[in-house]
């Protein structure tokens, strides 16, 4: 009996740590932050990769290197899933995708959502959702540590396009 309790308790860790969401209101409307995000350009100048020329469209890969100091050495690489104007904006990556001898595309990326909902006082309700950290196909401890790396990213992107509008 308590393997079995223990064995469902370890369920239900796993399953709360597949997934991040993190939220900030930004002072600007939805239509500003919606641009700050579906424009690829625009959205590397506050999330910190040169997305010069790049395009997000459905299905289609965004690359280029992050600027973000300490990282230069890594890509920023997304294939985008879905675009709905002005409310959801997902895309699937390879979160730290830090070792050169790895091959990530053999690995199933997480999916990153973002959606906005419209907030008091002409603000906008911006949500920020990674989520598929069990399915990396790396070792269980290592999926976690990767999920704690980006709670704290999260924090960090959703302060900066906050800030991208001050």
């Amino acid at each position: 009996m308590k393997a079995h309790a223990a064995s469902q308790g370890n369920m239900s860790t796993a399953a709360e740590t597949d997934s991040i969401t993190r939220s900030v209101v930004v002072n600007a409307p939805r239509a500003r932050v919606w641009r700050a995000l579906a424009n690829a350009e625009e959205f590397g100048e506050w999330f910190g990769a040169n997305l010069k020329g790049q395009v997000f469209a459905s299905g289609q890969r965004a690359r280029g290197p992050f600027t973000y100091r300490g990282y230069e050495h890594l890509s920023f690489d997304v294939v985008i899933e879905r675009i709905e104007p002005e409310t959801l904006l997902s895309y699937r990556w390879h979160p730290y995708a830090l070792d050169p001898a790895v091959d990530y595309a053999k690995e199933q990326p997480t999916l990153v959502t973002f959606t906005l909902k419209d907030a008091p006082g002409n603000g906008t309700l911006l949500t920020v959702v990674e989520s598929g950290f069990s399915k990396l196909d790396r070792p269980v401890e290592k999926q976690e540590w990767h999920r704690e790396r980006n709670v704290d990213g999260w924090r960090q992107v959703l302060e900066a396009i906050a800030k991208h509008f001050t």
